[in-house]
């Protein structure tokens, strides 16, 4: 899913909307100028090579982290980046369900539909194993192996109240996967070519296997408009899976029990609200199923499909350059390396099962 950095900051009472508003723009700017001059890089490649070798959508994550490894920030920047990060990367998962419909969903079929399940289950299996074997913390096994298994940040976001994880393992499992999401992003393509995978197959992997609905996208782009379509339609049939596991989770968050190697082992847990159920599918995924709907029952005037496509790819870059600006690929050195080697061992062993699947169910 979404969620790699920090939520825009909340309004504060008593202050007009226009001032939250400039407070937005610092940031809001920067992430333009970022993708600008990604889309300007991507341009200057067919310029060169004939065509882009690196699509735009990457050019602004390698761009944004090199800006911000060698320069943090301050204050000020922070909302616009956070809001670019979270907001206008979840209104283009929204507009992206315009160019998906019924059909192509049961398209799928039956097979892959019930085989996306199948990886989530055995990699949540896998990853909680790997950490258990690995010494990390009961709470944070499960951290891991959800982050892993179904939607990266927003995934351990969702589960930590449900099974009231601590705070720490929380924080150290999302520095790293934030940092190993962009890692995926970057490296998936090398993969998909060297292993001669069509744009069907690529795409079902990349939806299997990278965090993010956007950083799917992302990593989905350069195999072609097949691989992303396919991408995002597994990746979204594998988001939705986190309502479910996140009411089992509820269920047997009272049979964890203490966490003997834990910091926090022995100490009382203050019980956190459990989030509603309707919270545990994001709006814009609500809002990617409607626009499926509307697209489904041919209300989405057509004249209007090519602008609402090329917003969301505007979107998503502008978001990918926010995404580079929050990363700082030093937090990886303070994540620790049981987590760093528990959350790399579970994304392989995700990456094998998802392969698997693409074999057994024959996807062409």
């Amino acid at each position: 899913m979404i969620s790699d950095t920090a939520a825009p900051a909340k309004p504060v009472p008593g202050k007009p909307v226009l001032f939250h508003v400039r407070g937005l723009l610092p940031g809001l700017a920067l992430c333009v100028a970022v993708t600008a001059l990604a889309f300007a890089a991507a341009r200057a490649e067919v310029a060169l090579f004939g065509e882009a070798w690196v699509e735009a959508l990457v050019l602004a994550i390698l761009i944004g982290t090199t800006l911000r490894t060698g320069w943090a920030p301050s204050a000020s920047w922070q909302p616009g980046i956070a809001f670019s990060a979270k907001i206008l990367l979840e209104v283009a998962v929204v507009l992206l369900g315009a160019s998906v419909s019924a059909a192509t969903i049961l398209s799928a079929g039956p097979a892959l539909l019930l085989g996306i399940a199948g990886v989530v289950a055995l990699a949540l299996l896998a990853g909680f194993g790997i950490g258990r074997l690995l010494g990390l913390p009961v709470r944070m096994a499960v951290l891991v192996a959800c982050g892993n298994a179904i939607c990266g940040n927003s995934a351990i976001a969702a589960v930590a109240p449900v099974i009231d994880a601590h705070s720490d393992d929380v924080a150290a499992s999302i520095a790293f996967t934030a940092v190993l999401g962009v890692a995926v992003v970057l490296g998936l393509p090398l993969l998909g070519i060297g292993l001669r995978l069509s744009g069907v197959q690529y795409g079902a992997l990349a939806g299997l296997t990278v965090y993010a609905v956007p950083q799917v996208i992302a990593a989905a782009a350069p195999l072609g408009a097949t691989a992303v379509q396919v991408g995002t339609l597994v990746k979204l049939v594998r988001v939705l899976m986190l309502g479910p596991v996140c009411l089992l989770l509820s269920l047997l968050a009272p049979r964890l029990g203490g966490d003997a190697a834990g910091a926090d082992a022995g100490a009382p847990r203050r019980g956190r609200p459990r989030p509603p159920v309707h919270h545990l599918v994001p709006w814009f995924i609500q809002g990617f199923l409607a626009m499926i709907g509307l697209r489904s029952f041919d209300l989405i005037p057509h004249a209007a499909l090519p602008a609402m496509e090329h917003a969301a790819t505007l979107l998503t870059v502008v978001s990918m350059a926010a995404l580079g600006l929050g990363l700082d690929v030093r937090t990886v050195a303070r994540a620790g390396g049981r987590v760093t080697a528990a959350v790399v061992l579970s994304l392989l062993a995700l990456g094998a099962i998802s392969l698997t699947l693409i074999r057994l169910i024959g996807l062409a």
